[in-house]
């Protein structure tokens, strides 16, 4: 049995203003919670990818691929979630400096929870696990190590903006281009 075009995509989700929802991550759905959001007339389909299709019992339906919400969502605080301390901190160890990867970084308690400190956004950091391991149980004094720069609650809109200029989104479809990079300097 041959899979179907359809199998592995996936629709942007724009917010009313025609910005992506979020950029960290990238707000994208499966095609199927698009198609069901776009039949149910909660979105409105933007775009649909070329020479892909569904079929009901009745008729041929586009693939969207993209959408934008009818109301305009705002995001108040950002998560605070391993994936955005990463993006907060530019993939890069707090400590060290050097980038990484999301697989290769940890988290550091600046201070130690060992010595009362707790997870939250103004004493977490990426680092990698060599400077970790260095600082080990100890404030970064006691380690005679130095933060690059004091961590903080970055706003929704801050962690975009991090996002954007890193362009952490992985496996872009041509058609959301346009959406995603609308001020960037055309080619001449």
């Amino acid at each position: 049995m041959t899979e179907h075009p359809a199998a592995h995509l996936r629709t942007l989700v724009l917010n009313a203003d025609m910005q992506p929802l979020s950029w960290a991550p990238l707000s994208i759905w499966s095609w199927q919670d698009a198609f069901v959001a776009v039949m149910q007339d909660r979105v409105v389909q933007v775009k649909a990818y070329e020479d892909v299709h569904v079929r009901s019992a009745s008729r041929t339906h586009e693939v969207p691929s993209v959408v934008a919400l009818k109301a305009y969502r705002r995001r108040k605080v950002a998560a605070f979630t391993r994936y955005h301390v990463f993006v907060r901190d530019e993939f890069r160890c707090q400590y060290c400096g050097d980038k990484f990867s999301p697989k290769e970084l940890t988290f550091d308690h600046v201070i130690p929870r060992s010595k009362n400190g707790i997870a939250e956004w103004s004493n977490i950091v990426a680092c990698c696990p060599a400077d970790n391991l260095r600082k080990g149980n100890l404030t970064p004094k006691q380690a005679g190590m130095r933060l690059l720069r004091q961590p903080f609650e970055p706003s929704p809109r801050q962690l975009d903006e991090i996002a954007r200029r890193l362009q952490c989104a992985q496996d872009l479809h041509q058609s959301w281009m346009d959406f995603l990079y609308w001020d960037s300097e055309l080619e001449r």
